[in-house]
């Protein structure tokens, strides 16, 4: 990573969902703050020049949804691989889920995987940790000591809560402390299906997941919430019906927010193809009414967030028949020209796009970090220096031999993606720069 003190980013047009700004200006940062957007002194002299002409200036990205598969997979150097990913996406804050091996559910686990992040000095990781011990469902962890030690939510993962009771619990403690619970909404006998319910599933003849497997944990959900005030964030819903259930939900005044993932907004069962197993997703792709009124919900702010949904899965979990193989694909380094290509097919404007990449997603961990908000998402003078250089016009196809993630797998191999990041900076420093 480059140590100089002093950056400018010259050239580039600006754009900051947070406060609408707009515009082709020169960004300067020092000491790891962002001190300047256009106004520049004319007596700064900067120890490194960024030229960004005919780029997108933007917030660093924050990804609600990503597995780094340590502690688990410290042998395979598996930390350092996707946050090296993370920076070629341009994600400067990630939050990792609590289904590590071991589980994140003791704090000496949670403080030895921040440690090793914050000594490669990339990506900021806000860990969650698991809502039950070991993610069995039955007993509550410690919350308050998994908070001390940089916990910023509490999760299942993708373990199903089958217990009503332990659920109540959990949501009554998190609401005595004023912590947040991220839940995939997920009924844990009816979502033990590999596709989405439906005829094609059905002509496949895989097991299926219909909507109500996600519909039903909602309703369970927001009963909860009403009865205890606790804060909610649902991930990675999937269905029409559950968008229409989240808007009533909000509608309401439940304290809810929500994210999509990259896979789901832009693909359908079909793309499932003749049993492909990069397609084999949790939660599984579903029909194209779903798609539609999934991005309809991202684009009017009913989701709040696009999410990556990166799960690293090696040759030998995924190179199986579709229904045994490992569900899960490579994210990380997609997430922003997904999040750019939605904005070329449906005509979202470009602040509203990066919005659910950038200002959206980090008012969820705002949320879940309380006093120790920190300024991610956005671009304003005093703020992080945290910043993607992102040029609309390169684009690439999606090579698994490309990809610096250790997980190759992803349905979108193959495709043509518009945009490139060309530089990704952390605390003002840069931490990626494209060859």
């Amino acid at each position: 990573m480059n140590s100089l003190n002093s950056v400018l980013i010259h050239g580039g047009r600006v754009i900051d969902p947070a406060s609408g700004y707009d515009e082709k200006a020169d960004v300067a940062l020092v000491d790891g703050a962002l001190i300047a957007i256009k106004n520049i002194a004319s007596d700064f002299k900067p120890e490194l020049t960024l030229d960004a002409t005919g780029c997108l200036v933007l917030p660093g990205l924050v990804d609600l949804a990503v597995r780094l598969r340590e502690p688990g997979y410290e042998h395979a150097r598996m930390l350092e691989s996707e946050m090296t990913a993370a920076m070629a996406g341009g994600v400067t804050s990630l939050v990792c889920q609590p289904d590590t091996d071991p589980v994140l559910d003791e704090p000496g686990l949670v403080e030895m995987l921040r440690f090793r992040a914050e000594k490669l000095q990339q990506a900021r990781v806000y860990p969650l940790g698991a809502l039950t011990r070991n993610l069995s469902g039955e007993s509550l962890t410690e919350m308050v000591e998994l908070t001390e030690a940089g916990c910023v939510a509490f999760s299942q993962a993708e373990s199903a809560l089958s217990n009503t009771q332990v659920l109540q619990r959990a949501f009554q403690y998190a609401s005595t402390f004023g912590y947040a619970v991220w839940l995939r909404p997920q009924d844990a006998f009816l979502g033990k299906g590999v596709a989405a319910s439906g005829p094609l599933a059905t002509r496949m003849g895989l097991a299926g997941v219909p909507v109500m497997a996600e519909t039903i944990a909602m309703h369970t959900i927001f009963e909860l919430m009403n009865a205890t005030g606790a804060r909610v964030h649902l991930c990675r819903i999937s269905s029409a019906a559950g968008v229409e259930l989240v808007r009533q939900a909000k509608a309401q005044g439940l304290a809810l927010t929500c994210d999509v993932s990259i896979n789901s907004l832009h693909l359908t069962d079909t793309d499932m193809g003749y049993f492909d197993s990069r397609a084999r997703l949790n939660p599984p792709l579903r029909q194209q009414r779903d798609r539609d009124a999934l991005r309809a919900a991202l684009a009017d702010g009913t989701i709040d967030a696009l999410v990556s949904d990166h799960t690293p899965v090696d040759d030998d979990a995924k190179t199986l028949p579709f229904a045994e193989s490992e569900p899960g694909a490579t994210g990380l380094e997609l997430l922003l020209s997904l999040a750019y290509k939605w904005h070329l097919d449906d005509g979202i404007s470009l602040s509203r796009a990066f919005a659910t990449v950038t200002t959206g997603p980090a008012a969820v961990l705002g949320t879940a970090l309380g006093s120790r908000q920190g300024r991610t998402g956005q671009l304003a003078p005093g703020g992080l220096g945290d910043v993607c250089v992102f040029d609309p016009s390169k684009g690439w196809t999606v090579q698994a031999d490309a990809l610096r993630s250790q997980g190759k797998h992803t349905p979108f191999s193959g495709y043509e993606l518009p945009g490139r990041v060309r530089y990704t900076l952390v605390g003002g420093r840069v931490a990626y720069a494209a060859v």
